[in-house]
């Protein structure tokens, strides 16, 4: 955390965790039989008291957000209120979760019926792509959440942000929500500043999805939970295609463009794992220290086995030419799970040594299906803060979790940079112990792309 700290104290602006609100609340909350979060009631940011510390001394104040959920006063009347209601980027675990959570409290807490589900991403508020909004009600949602994907549909890549809020005012929609990953969230973050600058009364409220838990400041995102569950199957599968030929290798490719969380914590939950590969560490092929090389001493080992995880944003310095990027502005990795399928096949084959290579790409099963467990009830919770911020009048934030506890996180402060993977923590430590690939392989060191 030393290194984000110096960056704060450099840009203390940037750093600002104090959320936009579009006035004052006045209007009677109609929610009843609720306990209401105090006016200016602020949640600290980490337990870690040693990080609090550093803070203070740098900033001259502790770290806080404001505390998520419902207000005794509103600013927005609900007689008057129309929402509407987008998903954008890839799909997650848990979108229909959400939708449904808005849905539920805007008409169970607030009355309000005038609620729209915009299609298919930001490109359903540009009218150039003609796609009509969907009425959404308590009878519409009432099973989704059975379902994966969103019933929205969704879309990568931004549109113009003045065609945006042109569309948001002439459909008199006053309460935006966003669910979306990092740049589905600066899209939001762009429209609540155009919305400032033209001094409408709009809320915008980001709801964060990012499957690979990679945004600073809001806790686990929902639908990482999902993943890592949904991951245990294949790895068990992998594990037995392994097992069942000598020298069997089972290769596992999971999602994790810059951040490796997901195979990390996959394979701290399966220790049949004998090699975490992740975008932060930096890892050779060749070599004595090498894939291939610690495969080799394995199986010399007395092994007869082995199964590999690899997170799809990992390994990219062996692959050359020009960078593309998607229509979010994400660069498009270069795909690691077939390279070291067919690297390591080749290797063998030219020793002539027996071997078996297995390759599993689950990523689409994964994010496609259904939230389950806590990631289920973490969707509806942040639905319904989301809401509660909206109607309070705040502006331009995300919900984060904190423990037991919600908060409101700027956007801008949520999006600042990617969260990745400490190789020197307790999470990282615990899975090279699970693997023990550091005695194959060395140790882990900061990778080159990151």
């Amino acid at each position: 955390m030393e290194p984000l700290l110096e960056k704060i104290a450099a840009d203390r602006e940037k750093y600002n965790c104090t959320v936009t609100s579009l006035g004052e609340a006045k209007i009677a909350s109609p929610v009843r039989r609720h306990d209401f979060i105090r006016e200016g009631q602020r949640v600290l940011m980490s337990g870690d008291f040693d990080l609090l510390q550093a803070w203070n001394e740098k900033l001259g104040h502790y770290p806080s957000f404001e505390r998520a959920g419902a207000h005794e006063k509103i600013f927005h009347d609900p007689s008057w209120t129309r929402v509407g209601i987008v998903t954008a980027g890839g799909l997650c675990p848990g979108l229909n979760n959400v939708i449904k959570g808005l849905v539920e409290t805007l008409h169970e807490d607030y009355g309000i019926r005038n609620v729209f589900g915009i299609r298919y991403g930001y490109a359903g508020l540009n009218p150039a792509f003609g796609y009509a909004p969907m009425a959404l009600d308590v009878d519409s949602v009432d099973t989704i959440h059975e379902l994966g994907g969103t019933i929205l549909g969704s879309s990568r890549g931004q549109q113009p942000t003045d065609i945006i809020v042109d569309t948001l005012v002439r459909m008199n929609i006053n309460i935006l929500f966003c669910i979306g990953g990092d740049g589905s969230l600066r899209c939001a973050h762009e429209v609540a500043e155009e919305v400032l600058k033209r001094g409408l009364k709009i809320s915008v409220i980001g709801i964060p999805k990012t499957i690979d838990n990679d945004l600073h400041f809001v806790g686990r995102s929902f639908g990482f939970e999902t993943a890592v569950a949904e991951a245990a199957p294949v790895i068990r599968s992998a594990h037995v295609e392994a097992k069942g030929a000598h020298n069997g290798i089972g290769v596992v490719k999971l999602m994790g463009r810059d951040s490796g969380f997901i195979a990390a914590y996959a394979a701290m939950a399966n220790p049949v794992v004998n090699f975490c590969l992740v975008p932060e560490m930096d890892f050779e092929i060749e070599g004595e220290n090498g894939l291939l090389r610690a495969l080799e001493k394995r199986f010399a080992g007395g092994k007869d086995h082995a199964v590999i995880v690899v997170a799809e944003g990992a390994g990219q310095k062996f692959f050359k030419g020009a960078v593309e990027k998607d229509a979010s502005g994400n660069v498009l990795k270069q795909d690691i799970g077939h390279y070291l399928r067919d690297t390591i096949s080749a290797h063998f084959k030219a020793k002539g040594i027996d071997h078996t290579v297995k390759y599993f790409n689950p990523s689409y099963t994964i994010r496609s299906c259904a939230a389950r467990g806590t990631d289920a009830i973490r969707c509806y919770m942040l639905a319904r803060n989301a809401v509660h911020a909206a109607m309070a009048g705040r502006t331009d934030c995300v919900v984060g979790e904190s423990g037991e506890l919600y908060t409101l996180v700027p956007i801008a402060l949520a999006t600042i940079e990617r969260q990745h993977l400490n190789l020197s923590g307790a999470i990282w430590r615990s899975v090279t112990a699970a693997t023990s690939q550091e005695r194959l392989l060395g140790p882990s060191v900061p990778g080159s792309e990151n």
